[in-house]
Protein backbone atom coordinates (compact mmCIF):
# COMPACT_ATOMS: atom_id res chain seq x y z
CA UNK A 1 0.00 0.00 0.00
CA UNK A 2 1.22 3.33 -1.26
CA UNK A 3 -0.16 6.18 0.64
CA UNK A 4 2.01 8.95 -1.27
CA UNK A 5 -0.55 11.81 -2.14
CA UNK A 6 -2.89 11.21 -0.04
CA UNK A 7 -4.35 12.52 2.83
CA UNK A 8 -4.61 11.46 6.44
CA UNK A 9 -7.67 12.44 8.23
CA UNK A 10 -7.17 12.16 12.15
CA UNK A 11 -10.25 9.96 13.58
CA UNK A 12 -11.68 11.09 17.36
CA UNK A 13 -9.55 9.58 20.16
CA UNK A 14 -6.44 9.48 17.82
CA UNK A 15 -4.64 10.08 21.46
CA UNK A 16 -2.00 13.05 20.30
CA UNK A 17 -3.45 16.43 20.79
CA UNK A 18 -0.86 17.51 18.56
CA UNK A 19 -2.70 15.15 15.57
CA UNK A 20 -6.61 15.86 16.84
CA UNK A 21 -8.58 17.05 13.98
CA UNK A 22 -5.23 17.01 11.62
CA UNK A 23 -5.41 16.88 7.91
CA UNK A 24 -2.06 15.24 6.92
CA UNK A 25 -0.75 15.24 3.16
CA UNK A 26 1.70 12.64 2.58
CA UNK A 27 4.91 13.29 0.75
CA UNK A 28 6.33 9.93 1.09
CA UNK A 29 5.09 6.65 1.98
CA UNK A 30 7.36 3.18 1.70
CA UNK A 31 8.57 0.23 3.09
CA UNK A 32 11.09 2.48 5.15
CA UNK A 33 7.95 4.88 6.57
CA UNK A 34 6.22 7.72 5.78
CA UNK A 35 6.49 11.67 5.70
CA UNK A 36 4.16 14.15 5.93
CA UNK A 37 2.80 17.89 6.49
CA UNK A 38 -0.47 18.82 8.72
CA UNK A 39 -1.93 20.86 6.12
CA UNK A 40 -4.69 22.84 8.83
CA UNK A 41 -3.21 23.96 11.97
CA UNK A 42 -1.99 27.66 11.61
CA UNK A 43 1.62 28.01 14.00
CA UNK A 44 0.57 30.64 16.01
CA UNK A 45 1.75 34.05 15.86
CA UNK A 46 3.98 33.37 12.88
CA UNK A 47 3.41 34.88 9.38
CA UNK A 48 5.53 34.73 6.10
CA UNK A 49 6.57 38.00 6.83
CA UNK A 50 8.35 37.28 9.76
CA UNK A 51 10.02 34.36 8.60
CA UNK A 52 11.17 36.28 5.78
CA UNK A 53 12.84 38.78 8.04
CA UNK A 54 14.11 36.23 10.44
CA UNK A 55 16.11 35.01 7.41
CA UNK A 56 16.86 38.05 6.21
CA UNK A 57 15.23 37.86 2.86
CA UNK A 58 14.03 40.84 1.51
CA UNK A 59 9.98 40.84 0.42
CA UNK A 60 9.34 42.68 -3.00
CA UNK A 61 5.69 41.10 -2.84
CA UNK A 62 4.23 43.08 -0.01
CA UNK A 63 0.90 40.59 -0.42
CA UNK A 64 3.13 37.49 0.57
CA UNK A 65 4.07 38.80 3.83
CA UNK A 66 0.69 38.17 5.79
CA UNK A 67 0.46 34.44 4.20
CA UNK A 68 -0.08 32.14 7.23
CA UNK A 69 2.74 29.87 8.47
CA UNK A 70 1.41 25.95 9.43
CA UNK A 71 2.17 23.64 12.07
CA UNK A 72 3.57 20.84 9.54
CA UNK A 73 4.40 18.20 12.34
CA UNK A 74 5.95 17.93 15.90
CA UNK A 75 9.17 17.17 13.91
CA UNK A 76 11.93 19.61 12.76
CA UNK A 77 9.76 22.94 14.05
CA UNK A 78 12.61 24.50 13.39
CA UNK A 79 12.37 23.62 9.85
CA UNK A 80 10.14 24.79 6.97
CA UNK A 81 8.58 22.94 4.23
CA UNK A 82 6.89 24.14 1.52
CA UNK A 83 3.64 22.23 -0.32
CA UNK A 84 2.81 23.15 -3.99
CA UNK A 85 1.76 23.61 -7.16
CA UNK A 86 3.73 22.03 -9.87
CA UNK A 87 4.25 24.83 -11.39
CA UNK A 88 7.26 25.37 -9.85
CA UNK A 89 10.54 23.26 -9.36
CA UNK A 90 12.97 24.83 -6.74
CA UNK A 91 16.75 25.34 -9.16
CA UNK A 92 17.84 23.34 -5.63
CA UNK A 93 15.40 20.69 -4.68
CA UNK A 94 12.08 19.66 -5.37
CA UNK A 95 10.24 16.35 -4.41
CA UNK A 96 7.69 15.80 -6.64
CA UNK A 97 4.35 13.96 -5.37
CA UNK A 98 1.76 12.44 -7.47
CA UNK A 99 -0.83 13.30 -8.50
CA UNK A 100 0.34 16.79 -9.31
CA UNK A 101 1.78 18.74 -6.46
CA UNK A 102 5.20 19.18 -5.01
CA UNK A 103 7.17 19.83 -2.08
CA UNK A 104 10.92 21.98 -1.45
CA UNK A 105 12.60 22.40 2.09
CA UNK A 106 15.22 24.56 0.55
CA UNK A 107 15.64 27.89 1.09
CA UNK A 108 15.32 29.14 -2.39
CA UNK A 109 11.49 28.72 -2.77
CA UNK A 110 10.99 31.35 -0.18
CA UNK A 111 13.33 34.09 -1.75
CA UNK A 112 11.42 33.11 -4.89
CA UNK A 113 8.21 33.51 -3.08
CA UNK A 114 9.10 36.88 -1.43
CA UNK A 115 10.11 38.03 -5.20
CA UNK A 116 6.94 36.89 -6.07
CA UNK A 117 8.19 34.35 -8.31
CA UNK A 118 6.87 31.26 -6.56
CA UNK A 119 4.56 28.53 -6.94
CA UNK A 120 1.12 29.80 -7.69
CA UNK A 121 -0.42 27.46 -4.90
CA UNK A 122 1.23 26.85 -1.42
CA UNK A 123 1.26 26.20 2.16
CA UNK A 124 4.08 26.87 3.86
CA UNK A 125 4.76 24.85 7.22
CA UNK A 126 7.49 24.32 10.28
CA UNK A 127 7.86 20.84 10.93
CA UNK A 128 6.35 17.30 9.65
CA UNK A 129 5.04 14.37 10.24
CA UNK A 130 7.14 11.16 10.41
CA UNK A 131 6.14 7.70 11.13
CA UNK A 132 8.80 4.85 11.10
CA UNK A 133 8.61 1.42 9.15
CA UNK A 134 5.20 -0.33 9.63
CA UNK A 135 4.16 2.38 11.93
CA UNK A 136 1.80 4.49 9.65
CA UNK A 137 0.16 1.09 9.25
CA UNK A 138 -0.69 0.23 12.24
CA UNK A 139 -1.72 3.30 13.58
CA UNK A 140 -4.81 3.14 10.72
CA UNK A 141 -5.37 -0.16 11.59
CA UNK A 142 -5.47 1.05 14.70
CA UNK A 143 -8.56 3.07 13.80
CA UNK A 144 -6.43 6.24 13.98
CA UNK A 145 -6.28 7.63 10.78
CA UNK A 146 -8.82 7.56 7.55
CA UNK A 147 -7.64 8.04 4.13
CA UNK A 148 -9.08 10.18 1.20
CA UNK A 149 -8.01 11.46 -1.99
CA UNK A 150 -6.01 14.80 -2.68
CA UNK A 151 -7.40 17.44 -4.21
CA UNK A 152 -6.45 21.49 -5.10
CA UNK A 153 -9.47 22.59 -3.12
CA UNK A 154 -8.92 20.49 -0.16
CA UNK A 155 -5.53 21.39 -0.14
CA UNK A 156 -5.17 25.23 -0.98
CA UNK A 157 -8.93 26.37 -1.83
CA UNK A 158 -10.89 25.37 1.41
CA UNK A 159 -9.73 27.31 5.20
CA UNK A 160 -8.07 25.53 7.53
CA UNK A 161 -10.82 25.37 10.26
CA UNK A 162 -13.25 23.57 8.06
CA UNK A 163 -10.76 21.13 6.22
CA UNK A 164 -11.19 18.05 8.73
CA UNK A 165 -14.86 17.98 8.07
CA UNK A 166 -14.51 18.64 4.49
CA UNK A 167 -12.03 16.02 4.13
CA UNK A 168 -14.62 13.69 5.78
CA UNK A 169 -17.14 14.84 3.82
CA UNK A 170 -14.67 13.84 0.40
CA UNK A 171 -15.76 10.34 1.79
CA UNK A 172 -19.48 10.43 2.86
CA UNK A 173 -18.85 11.00 6.23
CA UNK A 174 -20.59 13.29 8.52
CA UNK A 175 -18.09 14.51 11.26
CA UNK A 176 -20.90 14.36 13.88
CA UNK A 177 -21.35 10.29 13.32
CA UNK A 178 -17.53 9.83 14.33
CA UNK A 179 -16.83 7.58 17.34
CA UNK A 180 -13.30 7.33 19.47
CA UNK A 181 -13.94 3.93 20.13
CA UNK A 182 -13.32 1.36 17.21
CA UNK A 183 -15.27 -1.80 16.92
CA UNK A 184 -14.55 -5.33 15.52
CA UNK A 185 -16.82 -7.28 13.69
Amino acid sequence: MDLTGKLLIAMPGIGDPRFEHSVIFLCSHSDEGAMGLIINKIAPEVQLGNLLEQLEIPVLDPDKGAEAIRFGGPVETQRGFVLHSKDYQSSINSLEVPPGYSMTATLDILEDIAQGKGPEKLLIMLGYAGWGPGQLEAEIIANGWLTTESTDALIFETPDVEKWGAALGSLGIDPLSLSASAGTA
